[in-house]
């Protein structure tokens, strides 16, 4: 987004200055020797710079007090074709891509029953990496609420200890062995879903 940006602003400076250094016709500046062919328009409808022909030397731009004579003989280069030469110009800002965007995506394991009821895990996967970890289907209340409580604490959240390890080799959480254990093979169900 940052490079589109840039480029459309570059674009949009360099269109400016070609027009401030070519002016209006009727302005007091001479007109050229011979006709400039019609620059091609890129997308977007601005005229892209049109390359100096070979053999060609770009010249200053004549001041305004110079007199008439001094101008018609002004940037002329021995050799050019006609005698006469192009002004420089600048570049068209090229075009560029923008990165791939990385999908976000949710994969849920396969409920695990153990000794205290059932549960299962849901990650959420930016790209390849683990940015969040969840339990879902815990028991609620009364000791088996109370170590499944702990397990999601230790394990689940953005800053959990999935999150830290990217993988299904987490630390048993101590007095919560069964649910642990639980939370473990359904997070690497979904580890091998994804």
């Amino acid at each position: 987004m940052r490079r589109a940006l840039l480029a459309i602003t570059g674009l949009a400076a360099g269109t400016t200055a070609l027009v401030v250094l070519k002016g209006t016709p009727g302005t007091g500046q001479a007109a050229p020797d011979r006709p400039v062919a019609q620059a091609p328009v890129a997308a977007g409808g601005s005229a892209a710079p049109a390359p100096a022909p070979s053999g060609v030397t770009p010249s200053a731009r004549p001041s305004a007090s110079a007199k008439p004579s001094a101008r018609a003989g002004a940037g002329r280069t021995p050799g050019a074709r006609g005698g006469t030469t192009t002004r420089a110009t600048t570049a068209a800002p090229r075009a560029t891509t923008s990165a791939p965007k990385v999908s976000t995506r949710t994969v849920t394991g396969p409920t695990v029953a153990y000794r205290y009821g059932s549960l299962r895990v849901q990650i959420t996967l930016s790209g390849s990496r683990i940015v969040d970890a969840t339990g879902l289907d815990m028991p609620v209340g009364g000791q088996e609420g109370l170590r499944a409580d702990d397990v999601q604490a230790r394990y689940s959240g953005s800053s959990g200890e999935v999150v830290a390890k990217q993988s299904a080799n987490l630390d048993t959480v101590s007095g919560a062995t069964y649910t642990s254990t639980a939370y473990k093979q359904s997070l690497q169900a979904a580890l091998d879903k994804a």
